[in-house]
């Protein structure tokens, strides 16, 4: 089978972790055919530390953009990662695409592995490993100590790494421009027939080198944008404060799910917009009732067999 995958990395600012990024894909027992690095602006050797990289691999295509001045996350993200991938026309020529974060770690076989995983099942439109970030006995060198698990459930692939089938990502359409837009894309694949996922096989446990969501302002102010990011997608009150409760027992302990509660509840008495498909929210409610009412584990699984019908594959993805 093919195994042709395109890299679409958005970056600013990552100096601290880069290296370690890129040592990690380059290292890979299938590497990519192509990876194109979206450099926004960095400002701290971010830049310098591509251009050595890419004059080594032929495979790495660097993709300055102007500094804006500041980090943007969720739709600024987004908005640079189509930056990267309009610098590749022929999205043809590619088997699987991928949105990769430039602060991880991941395993040498990692890709390879979720390419195996894919051709076992031509149902599974985008799946990942899952995170792992480096506990209080951890040196800056190696990962020897403690790793936290960050705790993504399985019915996702993460975003830190958005790893899919191109025919998949075609049919939802891409990204969302927006806050939560690695939630929705995995909701519109089961609308889609698709399915979605995140593993914690061992051999696909990568080291996330920030805690999710603490890369611009902090930790607290990740977590109130998270809770956004619920209330624009179309998540129920009931669920959200569920999810909140389970999160509160999470690092960090107690404020964190605080956090992502007074974002939800901050939004909705703002009337901030909300996902303009009406469809789609009605389809996610319906499934957070069932994760309520069975468990996700269930609800995904009765989710997956009912949707089976609505699945058209690689073969009509474009049409």
């Amino acid at each position: 089978m093919k195994r042709d995958y395109l890299l679409i990395t958005p970056v600013r600012d990552e100096i601290e972790f880069a290296r370690r990024t890129l040592d990690s894909v380059t290292a890979q027992s299938v590497p990519p055919k192509k990876w194109i690095i979206v450099d926004d602006g960095s400002t701290d050797g971010t830049s310098e530390l591509l251009a050595e990289y890419a004059a080594r691999f032929p495979f790495i295509q660097v993709h300055p953009r102007k500094n804006r001045g500041a980090r943007s996350v969720g739709p600024g993200v987004i908005e640079a990662f189509y930056d990267g991938f309009a610098q590749e026309p022929d999205l043809s020529a590619y088997d699987y695409v991928c949105k990769l974060d430039l602060d991880l770690v991941v395993p040498q076989r990692y890709f390879e592995r979720l390419m195996e995983l894919m051709e076992a099942n031509p149902r599974l439109g985008t799946c990942s490993g899952k995170p792992y970030y480096p506990g209080p006995t951890n040196t800056a060198k190696d990962f020897a100590g403690d790793l936290i698990s960050e705790g993504c459930g399985d019915e996702n692939s993460v975003g830190a790494s958005k790893f899919y089938r191109v025919a998949c990502f075609q049919q939802i359409g891409g990204f969302v421009r927006q806050v939560m837009w690695d939630g929705i894309d995995c909701h519109q694949c089961r609308r889609l027939g698709w399915q979605a996922m995140s593993t914690d096989e061992v051999g696909l446990r990568f080291i996330h080198l920030r805690p999710m969501g603490s890369s611009h302002k902090g930790i607290v102010t990740g977590r109130k944008r998270h809770g956004f990011g619920q209330y624009f997608m179309g998540t129920g009150l009931v669920y959200m404060t569920a999810s909140a409760a389970y999160r509160t027992l999470r690092p960090p302990y107690g404020i964190g799910g605080a956090a992502m509660l007074l974002g939800y509840l901050e939004s909705a008495a703002q009337r901030k917009p909300r996902y303009g498909d009406a469809e789609f929210r009605r389809f996610l409610r319906r499934y957070q009732w069932e994760c309520l009412l069975l468990g996700k584990k269930r609800a995904t699984e009765r989710l997956d067999a009912r949707q089976a019908g609505a699945w058209r594959g690689a073969a009509s993805a474009t049409s």
